[in-house]
């Protein structure tokens, strides 16, 4: 968390004005769409095939070449950021779900809660 400390108070700035912001995590979005824990870690081969599926089964499909994301981001990294894509279209569609269910603490107005 403290190497993305400046990222997250960038994004902190602007979710303050912006209610459209929500705070995601990948591995709990991976869990919701298995309906269970997953079986492997995400930087194991078998990790990394299970949330291929997983997202495909959710109709996302990870393109084959992938050269130029991968020369800047790990493959873990694009499939995290394609769970945070899942979790999104469910928040556009009221269908998403939170950490804690109902979140009881506020931060600036906004309920304090993860998403997925």
């Amino acid at each position: 968390a403290h190497g993305l400390r400046k990222k997250i108070l960038e994004v902190e700035s602007f979710a303050a004005r912006d209610k459209s912001i929500f705070e995601a995590h990948p591995e709990l979005s991976f869990r919701a769409m298995a309906g269970s824990p997953l079986q492997w870690g995400k930087k194991t081969w078998n990790g990394f095939h299970e949330r291929v599926h997983l997202l495909e089964k959710e109709g996302i499909v990870i393109p084959d070449m992938l050269a130029e994301a991968c020369s800047k981001a790990g493959l873990d990294d694009v499939l995290d950021a394609a769970a945070a894509a899942w979790t999104a279209g469910r928040l556009a569609r009221k269908k998403g779900k939170s950490t804690p269910e109902t979140p009881s603490q506020k931060w600036k107005g906004r309920p304090i809660a993860i998403w997925y």
